[in-house]
């Protein structure tokens, strides 16, 4: 998925050397061409570049060296969240178990954060919940509905920190939805994980962290057979 608008100078710019990173042209401790001539490979103004190299470079992804050339970093050791937020602009060039990372990252965050939600606001996922019923098998209604879902438990988790997270994962998670909730079983398994939330809110149970983590967990084996039908890759 390209980030839009690419005739922007800028984002142009950074769109080819985050992609030339990713996929390898420039693996991490190489060094990229001089100013000069990455520019004009680009086809943008050396000012144009040194802004976004030094925006990369805040975010992890380079180091800027002064009077040497620019070296690409190791960023999964060294990026921070600003890198992961510009990493999921970039679906295509992403390395192959990404996503499968990212929902292992999942079960660990949402299901303490789902947990601390319902119990401040039982009666917004009560109702939020009663609409699963008019999804029907529609794939783009399930993506944002189920995307809507994980916002409203971070925003009434009472932390903060929680929405800046989740916001970074926006874009790629509306592609790997729609691939997910392509398949009947990824319907089917988030019907059933609505259900069992909305019964637990209506019994009083207080068992939503369990629930949440063991449709989490599931939802990474779904996901592998996802790309292992798409690529014929299992990551």
């Amino acid at each position: 998925m390209k980030p839009g608008n690419l005739f922007h100078p800028a984002r142009h710019t950074e769109y080819r050397l985050v992609t030339a990173i990713l996929d390898g042209t420039y693996p991490p401790g190489s060094s990229l061409p001089s100013e000069r001539s990455f520019a004009e490979q680009i086809g943008v103004t050396r000012q144009t570049l040194r802004e976004t190299l030094q925006r990369l470079a805040a975010e992890g992804w380079v180091t800027i060296r002064h009077g040497k050339s620019t070296v690409v970093n190791d960023y999964w050791k060294e990026g921070g969240l600003g890198l992961l937020s510009s990493l999921t602009k970039y679906g295509e060039s992403l390395p192959g178990r990404f996503i499968t990372h990212l929902l292992e990252f999942r079960v660990v965050l949402i299901p303490p954060v789902a947990r601390l939600a319902i119990a401040s606001s039982p009666g917004v996922f009560r109702e939020y919940l009663n609409l699963f019923r008019n999804l029907g098998d529609n794939t783009p209604a399930f993506a944002d509905y189920d995307w809507k879902l994980q916002v409203l438990f971070v925003r009434y988790s009472g932390n903060p920190i929680y929405p800046l997270i989740l916001n970074d994962f926006s874009s790629i998670f509306k592609v790997m939805a729609f691939r997910y909730f392509s398949l009947k079983e990824g319907r089917e398994s988030s019907r059933d994980y609505y259900l069992q939330l909305l019964r637990s809110i209506e019994q009083e149970k207080g068992n939503t962290e369990q629930i949440v983590r063991s449709v989490l967990e599931k939802s990474i084996g779904i996901w592998k057979n996802v790309v292992l039908r798409t690529t014929g890759d299992m990551t």
